[in-house]
């Protein structure tokens, strides 16, 4: 049976894992480390960069160095959020015909999803090496307060990659599965959140091995890398 991979797609890093005799292991990059820098470069001789190797090119190749991209995910340009997320990166970010927010790498626009994607297709690519086989579902977690066209353009992102999205799972649902609560009856948990781009709590029902979000909340600038602006 083909193997399952479980992609946390984050705003500063992303991992994915698969289980492995009834237990999760994290696949670790080509790099041989457990996180991939979600950031995206195209150097002077115009290859591109996903990943660690990216990131290394942040400070002397800052305009070709895309980060934080989850930030532009299923937005308009005129959205408050990607007009604020504009005055903190060092790349162009532009507006598309339709409205659509698009970001330019080596002087080329890509959607969102598009620079995703190339994400994804490294975390694909690494975890077919390192488990030996072709892999081409995965499953995909978010933030609670997504909305459908963020969500959905998660999903065209890893269709781009070459991977179906069998689900876009809840990221405080995922943490509550990592930790054993489906077990719970009848329960009322609170689960924070605070990431490279974002700090959410979200409040859930467990019963029965089936999780409710009842709220969530949050602030969408203040994680790991709004610490390091300060």
């Amino acid at each position: 049976m083909a193997k399952i991979i479980g992609i946390d797609l984050g705003t500063t890093n992303s991992v994915a894992a698969v289980m492995q005799g009834g237990e999760p292991m994290v696949i670790p990059s080509a790099e041989g480390e457990r996180l991939v820098p979600s950031v995206v470069a195209v150097n002077k001789n115009h290859e591109r960069l996903v990943g660690r190797v990216a990131r290394n090119q942040a400070i002397t190749n800052p305009t070709n160095t895309v980060f934080s991209i989850k930030r532009f995910m299923g937005r308009k340009s005129d959205d408050p959020d990607v007009e604020r997320t504009k005055t903190r990166v060092p790349y162009a970010v532009n507006e598309a015909a339709n409205g659509d927010v698009r970001v330019q790498l080596d002087e080329k626009d890509y959607s969102p999803p598009e620079v995703s994607a190339m994400i994804l297709g490294k975390i694909k690519r690494d975890a077919e090496a390192y488990l030996g086989e072709t892999i081409t579902q995965a499953v995909i977690t978010v933030p609670a307060y997504f909305n459908d066209a963020q969500r959905n353009a998660t999903k065209d992102a890893g269709k781009i990659a070459g991977l179906e999205v069998l689900r876009i799972i809840n990221e405080p649902t995922a943490s509550s599965l990592a930790y054993g609560l489906d077990k719970k009856k009848n329960e009322v948990i609170a689960v924070y959140d605070l990431g490279g781009g974002t700090f959410d709590i979200s409040i859930l029902d467990v019963g029965d091995g089936v999780f409710q979000v009842r709220a969530t909340s949050g602030d969408t600038f203040l994680g790991g890398d709004d610490f390091d602006v300060r």
